[in-house]
């Protein structure tokens, strides 16, 4: 749990290393987490997201796994599914030479999904470490489409089931920089007087 007094999902939610590589996810299931991407707030309503779905075993699926980073390519296999986020930057003028409004976008809809996700009893763990250009080339992505990010979705695994390296990820000390460090007022790196924190800044428990 965060150790802060944050609503449901928010509060339970963590980012495991450890997944159940037998369990499957339905279509429906899928769909469902989609659909939570699909109604995130979007500047202009642009809607700059696009999600290739990589179910283990499908053919997404193997364009992505050689790709992994070293430090990947042990757990993100294992996951019921892989989203993998990418932004549509558009045709019109000077968006194409912008990626933070749409890159902004994307992120809150990968946030929703992964949200979903945890309301739903399922675990998501959102990463980068993969090779973006080969991937992006392999599924066949246009010239205005960039890959961001990874997300692994599935049900928690057994420690047992992988290599230490891989099991020790869910045991590292979870915290967070104070909001003081990071929530400022009129002055740049000086913080918010108001800040009221419902919990320490630094989690007792383990989990990342």
């Amino acid at each position: 749990m965060n150790p802060v007094d944050i609503a449901e999902p928010m509060h339970s939610r963590w980012s495991p290393s450890v997944f159940d590589d037998a369990h499957q996810l339905t279509d429906a299931e899928i769909t469902r987490l989609l659909e939570a991407a699909q109604w995130a707030p979007s500047s202009g309503n642009r809607q700059p997201w696009r999600y290739v779905v990589a179910p283990r075993g499908s053919a997404a699926h193997a364009v992505l796994v050689p790709h992994l980073s070293r430090g990947n390519s042990g757990w993100v296999p294992r996951a019921s599914v892989v989203f993998l986020s990418t932004v549509v930057l558009g045709t019109d003028g000077d968006e194409l030479k912008d990626l933070l409004i749409p890159a902004h976008d994307v992120g809150q809809a990968s946030a929703h999904l992964t949200l979903q996700a945890e309301a739903m009893g399922l675990k998501a763990h959102q990463f980068g470490g993969f090779d973006h250009a080969a991937v992006a080339a392999g599924l066949g992505l246009p010239d205005d489409a960039r890959l961001i990010a990874g997300i692994a979705v599935g049900v928690r695994g057994n420690p047992a089931d992988v290599p230490e390296r891989d099991a020790e990820r869910d045991h590292r000390v979870r915290d967070r920089r104070p909001l003081a460090d990071t929530v400022y007022d009129d002055r740049w790196g000086h913080a918010w007087p108001g800040l009221a924190p419902s919990g320490p800044a630094t989690a007792p428990a383990e989990r990342s």
